[in-house]
């Protein structure tokens, strides 16, 4: 079924690399001799396995690391911090793709580029450069050759899934469409178009922010002159990453308590706009990527990896924050039953139960005390352990907002991001319910009502049409319908059958109190022995069907 140590080097290469780091089941079925229970890894193999097979399989585990929804959080703390332990690539081989995607010298657009990379990942390496008019930038370079890599190993990893499809994991989730979907997402990163669009998307709804002052705030623009699929060029923000800034002491009368305060609450603010107000949020803000600028402002960097919510689960996942806060487990699993993939079984009392459980832990306390990433993981675990499969971009959202709690309670240890988004919570419900431009939807529901008083009469006069004509029907259907009737058909006849029975006995017993003649007292010993045959018959019947009760 499996090909890992057959044909290509590479497929040996990743037998090799599982033999070697440990992982006994994957072992025992290359070589055919284990039939063990199948199970996934442990957390640190998975990573060091990952690591060992290059930049393409960190990648996957980094695209692992966000679908919180699907592993368990071991295995998503054990792949948040994935780093590929690689090299920045050798500069002219840099240069030749940096001359090829700009179609001409590279002195014709840029007066100098730092020959050392200041950062490089496993799709590419970032220099910093300069225009001919002396503006400085971020040049982000895609890996020569990463496209063939990638291109190798997706045609692998169908194995790998069928592989993990297998175990435990696998059982519950369809996880050959996973590895398409992650396969999907790694291509899609190899056009730097996509990310340009991302963090110009980003920038333009931050700018018209009604809840933050978009001056307090940076998104790097993009050159789109200089951006080709390989090539990204972005405006140069001089700052450290957040946990590494020095913020000044004071500065514009303010001290540094009330500075370190406001980049908080910007952060905070800034990512609960993107999340339930736009539907389109940075979906790593791990400290790396959120900048304390030299200026003052808060700068949100590489846009490579972003979310998506539509209307209708930004208002559950609204309701299901406010369920929380309530600690409403009945709320909170016809929520999770709400955002759940439509047709599958679930046990409302059970999930409401588990809820229950889960929640009694934040009974005594207070609101800032509650780490709501971590109750949100909650969250995703209850539904794993009850087989309910949530929509991907949950994975995504709960990752955020670890990701971004982590980073600010880090940055300032007594922030809660309840109360620096609770005023405008009562905005958010207004905007949920009347939409971003009031009037339009006030119009809208005007024609709805206007459609629905128009359509009311006919339906009316239609409905007492029916129920004078006795031809009004109603169609519903109750699960296991049949089987209930021939149950109660069935004890219906045994009733009968009993009530006869019970009859012919006290017929005969009558007929024999008064029995004068020797023919009534034959008849009535002829009616009390077929009586008595009869009942032993019907129980007989009854002890062999198994339900005494019936």
């Amino acid at each position: 079924m499996f090909a890992l140590a057959q044909n290509t080097s590479r497929q040996k290469d990743i037998a090799e690399v599982i033999f070697r780091n440990g992982w006994d089941y994957a072992k025992g079925l290359i070589t055919n001799s284990k039939s063990d229970e199948p199970r996934l890894p442990s957390p640190e193999v998975l990573r060091n396995i990952l690591v060992e097979l290059g930049p393409v399989f960190v990648k996957l585990g980094q695209l692992l690391s966000t679908r919180p929804d699907l592993l368990p959080g071991k295995y998503v703390d054990a792949l948040t911090a994935l780093q590929a332990r690689v090299s920045p690539v050798d500069w002219i081989e840099v240069e030749n793709l940096i001359k090829q995607e700009l179609g001409q010298p590279i002195e014709q657009v840029f007066s100098k580029i730092e020959q050392e990379a200041i950062a490089a990942g496993s799709i590419g390496q970032v220099h910093q450069a300069i225009l001919l008019d002396g503006t400085k930038v971020a040049l982000k370079v895609q890996r020569p050759g990463i496209e063939a890599i990638v291109i190798q190993d997706m045609a692998i990893l169908k194995n790998l899934a069928e592989l993990a499809s297998l175990t435990d994991f696998g059982k519950d989730f369809d996880i050959v469409a996973l590895a398409e979907e992650f396969s999907t997402a790694l291509i899609a990163e190899l056009d730097f178009t996509s990310e340009a669009n991302y963090t110009e998307r980003l920038q333009q709804n931050l700018n018209n922010s009604r809840w933050i002052d978009p001056q307090q705030i940076a998104v790097p623009k993009v050159y789109w002159n200089i951006t080709t699929t390989k090539l990204l060029t972005i405006e140069w923000l001089e700052g450290k990453p957040i946990l590494q800034a020095e913020i000044p002491t004071k500065k514009n009368g303010k001290d540094f308590n009330t500075l370190r305060r406001e980049a908080t609450t910007i952060i905070f603010r800034s990512f609960f706009q993107q999340i339930y107000v736009d539907g389109f949020f940075h979906a790593d803000p791990h400290p790396g990527n959120i900048f304390y600028l030299d200026d003052g402002r808060v700068a949100f960097l590489d846009c490579g990896m972003i979310g998506r919510l539509d209307p209708r689960t930004q208002q559950i996942l609204t309701e299901m924050l406010l369920a929380v806060v309530d600690l409403d487990a009945q709320r909170c699993a016809q929520l999770t039953i709400e955002l759940a993939e439509a047709g599958q079984p679930v046990s409302i009392d059970r999930l409401t139960s588990d809820y229950d459980q889960m929640l009694r832990k934040y009974f005594n306390l207070s609101i800032a005390e509650i780490n709501f990433s971590e109750v949100f993981y909650e969250i995703l675990q209850l539904s794993r352990d009850n087989r309910i499969r949530l929509p991907s971009n949950m994975g995504l959202y709960a990752k955020t907002l670890a990701n971004l709690e982590g980073v600010a309670r880090s940055f300032d240890p007594e922030i809660n991001l309840l109360n620096q988004v609770k005023p405008l919570i009562s905005d958010l419900l207004r905007r949920q319910l009347l939409g971003s431009n009031p009037t339009e939807t006030l119009l809208r529901t005007a024609l709805d009502l206007k459609s629905l008083s128009l359509r009311s009469p006919r339906m009316a006069d239609v409905l007492l049409d029916r129920l004078t004509s006795e031809t009004l029907k109603w169609n519903f259907s109750i699960r296991e319908l049949d089987v209930l009737r021939l149950t109660l058909d069935d004890s219906a006849n045994r009733l009968s059958f009993s009530i006869l029975v019970g009859s012919l006995i006290m017929g005969a017993a009558i007929i024999s109190s008064n029995a004068s003649t020797n023919q009534l007292s034959i008849l009535s010993n002829t009616l009390f022995a077929f009586a008595s045959l009869l009942g032993m018959w019907l129980i007989i019947i009854i002890l062999q069907s198994g339900r005494l009760r019936q």
